[in-house]
């Protein structure tokens, strides 16, 4: 399988990045590698991952954040990866742009 990471997840990645880094230098950027190395495991794990909301959901294994994604094809195209701690009707609108 190939990944396709959309501008949105992008945009949600860097904002992670820019908390965390605000919390402690460096942080950032381990967030990064953490959820960026969790997206590649997608190639191989695609598509076992409970669906919520019409996604795919891959919890991250060291931050609070889940990768939502689709499979389409042999691509897996992530839209948007969230903060698990909002408000579940918050995430449940911003997958509803999608």
């Amino acid at each position: 399988m190939r990944i396709r990471i959309l501008e949105s997840a992008i945009g949600d990645l860097e904002a992670g990045s820019d908390f965390y880094n605000r919390q402690e230098e460096g942080v950032g950027d381990y967030f990064q590698d953490c959820l960026f190395s969790d997206i590649d495991s997608l190639v191989l794990y695609g598509g076992i991952h409970r669906q919520l909301f019409g996604f795919h959901r891959l919890l991250s294994r060291r931050f609070p954040y889940a990768i939502y994604y689709r499979i389409e094809g042999d691509v897996v195209i992530v839209y948007r990866v969230l903060d698990c701690r909002r408000d579940p009707q918050r995430l449940r609108r911003s997958l509803g742009n999608e």
